[in-house]
């Protein structure tokens, strides 16, 4: 056998492809680009925050934090933070649940005007209500002098002090109670009265017996909802405790950051963790409340107002008008009119009134007029991005992002559940050196205030367009698909114009909260950044009581009006949006 042995082929080479470009497919890149946001907004502040205090020079030193969470003054100030978030919580309960069932049970007349009136009385900055008590019950208030109850000139005000947080807190809280009791009301079937009523049960009965019962679990998370609004409180205490020296966690933070600077941070760091771990405790037990309140119960027939009030119906309106006149209308005339006088003690009347005040904060003084533009531009800027990104959030959280939804949504819920002031540190550790990569520090400009902002206010600005995209169904992008429409056309030819009056009111709300914030921007403001909380609350330590309430009183009127425009929006709006819409 021979072997033939033929030279082989020369083979060409063969052309190198060019490699695609690695792009992640739409129904990726969404879900990757929300996790991607909420990690930026919400993880990286209180990663940062956590690093700072147990590692500051970014060596483990944990003996730093627990030196600075366990010193006296720590100690006291949580000690204070505790008692005043208890016990306005249980007087927020108190009077939460009078409105809520005056309202929601029975046949009372007047409720919209009384629920919006009860609401608008929580939009007003903490800082604002705090002012406006002040001047309630200051020796030379306007309203005491017509009563003929002004002590003598020199009397220090009763409300300085615990007493004064508690109440005020309390007051300021109350409806927070009352919108979750609403929403618990919702959920009882109108069967369960109708089978109290046959069985000969009378409403005070079936209220005591059957709603209150039902309601077990919306009275402890409505508790414990106060009570983590009462630890992150900053503005009532900043006013109401810092001149008599009584410090909570949030100003003794503002207190230590204000006298030491940048150089107290690891420390500062260490307290707002604490702060943070107090406020966690009651979001977690709030948490365990509502998963042991077990499945949901399928309504045919939501709950009615039952109680006929009967003769006694123009008597409750008047209690219920009373409260309001005690929480919401003598605070504020007693604050319009020493922006309405000349000078503190000065009697109100036509010959004394004047708007010079007025005329001062709002055309003259450079700091009052910037700090109104600030304000105004912070709040809108922020709701108008915030807005924009709630309908990819909520098409992504409701269709695209599945399993990782629950948890996306807690990392996002992280800056608006825990007080401004822990988000105000996380702040000032991210930015205070310059950015990597691009080399520049945002530290002392507004967009730090505004990166807080976009942070704390994303959570608020979801709620609107999710219920209305959970409410949508999906046969509309399965027809979209169909036609050949990607993931973004979809997003802005169908979703967005569906959710766009969702979106409206997301803007509003962030609006109604952004414009007159306080606790964030205390810490982050600097020269040429002020806002009007921080302008007010400056005012106020310089001793001009009248043009703070100039201030206090403008920016108050500028809420009503958003309300008001956000009112007569809700016809066009899922139901239960509103939570004076009930």
């Amino acid at each position: 056998m021979t072997l033939v042995l033929r030279p082989s082929r020369k083979r060409e080479p063969v052309p190198a492809l060019p490699l695609p470009p690695l792009r992640l497919p739409a129904e990726l890149g969404l879900p990757a680009l929300i996790i991607l946001i909420a990690l930026l907004l919400g993880g990286l502040p209180f990663l940062r925050l956590v690093l700072a205090a147990f590692a500051p020079g970014w060596q483990f030193a944990p003996e730093t934090a627990f030196a600075a969470m366990t010193g006296r003054s720590a100690i006291t100030a949580t000690l204070h933070t505790l008692d005043t978030s208890f016990f306005s919580a249980l007087g927020a309960l108190a009077i939460g649940t009078v409105v809520a069932l005056a309202l929601g049970v029975s046949d009372v007349r007047g409720k919209r005007p009384l629920a919006f009136a009860f609401v608008f009385s929580m939009m007003i900055a903490p800082q604002v209500v705090a002012l406006a008590f002040l001047s309630l019950l200051a020796p030379n208030s306007q309203v005491l002098m017509l009563l003929g109850l002004a002590p003598a000139p020199g009397t220090a005000n009763p409300l300085l002090g615990r007493g004064g947080i508690i109440l005020v807190m309390a007051l300021h809280h109350a409806p927070l109670v009352a919108i979750t009791l609403w929403t618990g009301l919702r959920s009882i079937p109108h069967s369960l009265v109708e089978a109290a009523q046959m069985e000969g049960a009378g409403p005070a009965t079936i209220t005591a017996r059957i709603i209150v019962p039902v309601l077990r679990p919306q009275f402890i998370a409505a508790g414990l909802i106060a009570f983590v609004a009462g630890v992150g409180n900053f503005g009532i205490p900043a006013l109401l405790g810092l001149p008599v020296n009584y410090l909570t966690l949030p100003t003794l933070i503002y207190r230590r950051l204000s006298s030491f600077g940048p150089e107290s941070l690891p420390e500062t760091a260490a307290l707002a963790l604490l702060v943070g771990a107090v406020a966690a405790l009651g979001i977690l037990a709030g948490m365990a409340v509502a998963r042991r309140q077990g499945g949901k119960v399928e309504i045919e027939r939501p709950l009615e107002p039952f109680w006929l009030l009967g003769p006694a119906r123009p008597f409750v309106a008047a209690g219920l008008w009373l409260l309001l006149l005690v929480k919401l209308g003598l605070p504020f005339f007693a604050l319009l009119s020493e922006a309405l006088t000349p000078a503190l003690g000065v009697p109100l009347s036509w010959q004394t009134l004047t708007f010079d005040k007025f005329a001062e904060v709002l055309f003259r003084q450079a700091v009052t007029i910037r700090a109104f533009w600030n304000s105004f531009w912070f709040a809108a800027v922020a709701a108008v991005l915030l807005s924009l990104t709630s309908i990819a959030f909520a098409y992504g959280l409701e269709r695209r992002i599945g399993r990782l939804r629950r948890p996306v949504e807690l990392i996002v819920e992280l800056p608006y559940a825990l007080p401004g002031v822990v988000l105000a540190i996380a702040c000032i550790l991210i930015f205070l050196r310059p950015l990597p990569l691009i080399g520049v520090s945002i530290y002392g400009t507004p967009f730090i205030i505004l990166f807080a902002y976009l942070a704390r206010f994303l959570p608020l600005a979801l709620k609107a367009p999710l219920a209305a995209m959970a409410q949508i169904e999906a046969h509309h992008e399965e027809a979209a698909k169909l036609d050949g429409a990607g993931l973004w056309q979809m997003l802005r030819f169908i979703v967005a114009p569906i959710l766009a009056p969702a979106a409206a009111v997301s803007a509003l709300m962030v609006f109604l909260v952004a414009f007159n914030e306080l606790t964030v921007s205390a810490l982050l403001w600097s020269s040429g950044t002020e806002t009007l909380g921080v302008v007010l609350f400056s005012l106020k330590e310089a001793g001009l009581a009248g043009e703070a309430a100039a201030i206090a009183i403008s920016a108050s009127a500028v809420i009503l009006a958003a309300m008001l425009l956000l009112d007569l929006l809700g016809r066009h709006l899922p139901r239960n949006v509103l939570p004076w819409r009930i």
